[in-house]
């Protein structure tokens, strides 16, 4: 997913020469074909993420279109109070690409764990935020989001995320894309777990249970109408997310519902608090969270 976002990157800022690529000295083997096709386009400002965005929004302020790029948590949560009041509060076109979000670092512990990324940047001013599941996603979401001009986050995982949609599919940044259609139960996923999310739907019809899967690649802004619309022809929805569930996705479509007065079953398969203390590959760390499909099953 991240090479696919950085080649769609690299195509985007050959057309628009006001696209800059900073990174806090990270991104090798993944970064160089934009550095040497773009080097006037592109710094490494070294391991001095709040510095980094900093020199965006300078850059901004200037008339450039920024780009950043790190691991999940350091351009985010290091660099809060700066993405806050130097790009936020002054609506900068500041895009900030992290990668390795969710459990995707897992082995590393949870000074690297992305699980906290997408709700705090969701509450802060101007902010948009994407989630993408796979590489067709990721690819679909950069220019969009770049060409809001308005602050942005991107997150990505790692390496490797499968293809989980058919080429072609058209994917907008506020719109929920369907790939199974059910009648009992709605799974609304966020980000790559949409691939586990279309197991336990196979899962589930072998327990004679009838499954819709949504997958959701812009967090903010939500597809509001999708979610009533399953809301009203399901008798349950179960959200899912690589994200602690308190503050992420599961609670934005919680706070949708009650505001539409709407009480379908309802649960969140997500990060819970038992699992910051624990380390482990992103497969071992996700099957800590349980099955998808008895979360789901218990729900009807």
């Amino acid at each position: 997913m991240r090479t696919e976002t950085i080649d769609a990157l690299t195509a985007y800022a050959h057309a628009n020469p006001d696209v800059m690529l900073l990174t806090a000295d990270l991104g090798y083997s993944v970064l160089e074909r934009f550095a040497e096709a773009l080097p006037t386009q592109y710094a490494n400002v070294g391991v001095c993420e709040q510095a980094m965005v900093g020199i965006a929004a300078g850059l901004a302020l200037s008339g450039r279109r920024v780009v950043l790029y790190s691991i999940a948590n350091f351009p985010t949560l290091r660099c809060l109070e700066q993405l806050r009041n130097d790009v936020c509060y002054h609506n900068l076109p500041v895009t900030v690409i992290s990668v390795g979000g969710g459990l995707a670092y897992g082995a590393q512990g949870y000074t690297h764990h992305g699980v906290e990324d997408l709700g705090i940047m969701a509450m802060l001013p101007n902010m948009v935020v994407a989630c993408p599941a796979d590489p067709l996603e990721a690819m679909a979401l950069l220019p969009q989001l770049l060409d809001r001009r308005c602050p942005a986050y991107l997150r990505l995982g790692r390496s490797g995320e499968p293809a989980l949609h058919a080429p072609g599919t058209v994917i907008e940044l506020a719109r929920a894309v369907t790939l199974r259609a059910g009648t009992d139960i709605a799974l609304l996923a966020t980000g790559p777990i949409l691939g586990r999310a279309l197991s336990a739907a196979d899962a589930l019809a072998g327990r004679g249970i009838s499954a819709s899967v949504l997958s959701f690649p812009g967090f903010r802004p939500l597809d509001e109408a999708a979610v009533l619309e399953v809301a009203r022809s399901h008798r349950a929805i179960l959200t899912i997310e690589e994200h602690n569930i308190s503050g992420g996705f599961g609670s934005r479509v919680a706070d949708l519902l009650l505001t539409h007065g709407l009480s379908p079953r309802f649960g969140k398969f997500g990060v819970t608090d038992a699992l910051s203390g624990q380390i482990g590959s992103q497969a071992w760390l996700l099957d800590r969270l349980g099955s998808i499909e008895d979360h789901a099953a218990r729900l009807l």
